[in-house]
């Protein structure tokens, strides 16, 4: 009888191992600047091809857009009636490959989308069948007309006056920052070099030729000079800032915020979701079962400003509360929220755009590569990540910065906590979080001191070491926000909270675990 092979140890990540390899005179071949989806999908691919990869993030990975997402691994629903084929046709194939390589942190949810007008139930669910005959055999459910009364079956808190029916249909849920943590910790485990509080300051060049980076440890102020042949600039919303250090002079991204509130599961006990395609200004919104909590949202509305941590504007809340109480029988009021978050999408603007109205905006991705040879990809989403990584380093390849070396290897290669190819493991991202998001590496997670000691039903001290030793965390923050998602739960309890993970934190890591900061940051993310 064949036994499975144990598995490997978890990679340390011990910050000061990791910033001594930028020591060595070493000349990589990609040097990716930015941390969130795009930029550690890409690491992964390139150090899976056998890249020499180094990648710098100037906070923590998947402190921006990346970890405040709808939580949603979708094809795009939307998009589908704008009439883009292909790039619902792509996401929905890319969707299937996340849920099949990540099965502890992506999940198939069902979504019922209520309807209110004769019309409303043949008019979207065709497009649905649409949805999945494009889906094919990446389908994850059939798409199913409902009575009314079936409706009220399944949700039994949707609000009943004027209910005709409904359509249910699927789509995938992740948990994304865990996801983003999971990219790194795999592309590390396939060479690449990744240093989170390590900011790119400056572009290096030889010959008027992008050659590589000067960089400053944001912990130490300690400078970095980063040799390689190939330059991504792969920062998101903040890509503009480094395309005008190589000289452009057109901005490529035109910022939109969406924002996301939090409320306790009683609001929408439901196990689906709820979809309302059209709200009364044209937007989507939806009710979500997460983690144990509800999210609703979201919102779309053009910013100027680049904020690390952007905040909502009155009317943003206003509407989302507004619409959840047309949907929902018991509506949530402001006292209710738990939790609120606002990302920035990088929404692709036309050339020469003038125009303000993001929903209207591409979401597909795009890479430029400047005639110094500076490669820049923003747009896109998280379904996409891994085609997007793909098609940059085509473009690296096509335009003389990298020399080919074979096809992608990540179409099927399970990322780090995975059971493994043809394995799965059985979670539910609407029951709260806990052991089930490291996978297979829950049995390394229980040989950690405190490993029965709980900060919180979801959070044990096993856990905070876990994320010091093994997931790049060095504050608070870091723990409370993106390797648990407390914060975005439950602000006040991330807060109550926080003086003991940074006790933990300071003992592992021997730095300033920022207790402080992080309560002033969790304020932010309340509306009390």
């Amino acid at each position: 009888m064949q036994t499975r092979a144990p598995l490997a140890p978890p990679l340390p990540t011990r910050r000061a191992d990791l910033v001594a390899q930028l020591q060595a005179d070493t000349v990589y071949d990609l040097a990716v600047v930015g941390g969130g989806a795009t930029g550690l999908g890409l690491a992964l691919d390139a150090a899976s091809r056998g890249y020499r990869v180094v990648l710098v993030e100037s906070d923590d990975f998947a402190k921006g857009t990346s970890s405040r997402s709808t939580k949603l691994v979708h094809g795009g629903v939307r998009y589908l009636a704008q009439g883009n084929l292909a790039l619902v046709r792509e996401a929905l194939h890319e969707r299937n490959t996340l849920l099949r390589n990540a099965p502890h942190l992506a999940q198939a949810l069902p979504f019922v989308m209520p309807t209110y007008a004769w019309w409303e139930k043949p008019f979207y669910g065709i497009g649905l069948k649409v949805y999945d005959a494009l889906a094919g055999a990446s389908g994850l459910g059939r798409t199913e007309f409902l009575s009314r009364q079936d409706t009220l079956a399944s949700l039994p808190t949707v609000q009943a006056a004027g209910l005709h029916g409904g359509v249910k249909y699927w789509d995938g849920q992740f948990n994304d920052a865990k996801l983003a943590l999971a990219l790194a910790r795999s592309a590390a485990r396939q060479g690449a070099l990744l240093l989170n509080r390590m900011r790119a300051e400056r572009l290096r060049y030889t010959e008027g030729q992008v050659s590589g980076l000067q960089c400053t440890d944001t912990l130490t102020r300690q400078t970095h000079e980063i040799q390689a042949g190939c330059v991504v600039n792969a920062t998101g919303v903040w890509v503009d800032a480094l395309r005008e250090q190589d000289g452009s002079t057109q901005a490529m991204v035109a910022p939109s915020q969406g924002v996301h509130l939090v409320v306790d599961k009683s609001f929408w006990p439901n196990p689906e979701a709820l979809m309302v395609p059209k709200t009364a200004d044209g937007r989507v919104l939806f009710a979500v079962p997460w983690l144990g909590q509800v999210i609703l949202g979201t919102t779309d509305t053009p910013r100027d400003d680049l904020a690390r941590e952007p905040l909502a504007f009155e009317a943003e809340i206003d509407f989302i509360l507004q619409e959840s109480a047309r949907y929902l029988k018991r509506a949530p009021g402001r006292p209710d929220v738990k939790s609120i978050w606002v990302g920035l999408r990088p929404l692709v603007k036309p050339p020469q755009s003038g125009g303000d109205h993001t929903k209207a905006l591409s979401r597909e991705h795009t890479v430029v590569v400047s005639r110094s040879g500076l490669v820049t990809v923003t747009g896109g989403k998280w379904t996409t990540y891994r085609a997007m990584a793909e098609d940059v380093l085509q473009k690296c390849v096509d335009h003389a910065r990298l020399l080919p070396r074979g096809p992608a290897q990540t179409a099927h290669l399970p990322l780090v906590g995975a059971v493994g190819a043809g394995g799965g493991l059985a979670v539910s991202l609407g029951e709260p979080e806990g052991a089930h998001s490291y996978g297979n590496e829950q049995a390394w997670l229980a040989q950690l001191p405190g490993a029965n000691h709980r900060l919180t039903p979801s959070l044990s001290d096993a856990m905070v070491r876990f994320a010091a030793r093994y997931e790049y965390a060095l504050s608070v923050e870091d723990v409370l926000a993106r390797r648990s998602r407390l914060l975005f739960l439950d602000a006040r309890l991330a807060a109550q909270t926080a003086p003991a993970v940074g006790d933990i934190l300071q003992s592992e890591t021997g730095l300033d675990p920022d207790v402080q900061g992080f309560l002033k940051l969790a304020a932010q993310y309340r509306l009390d």
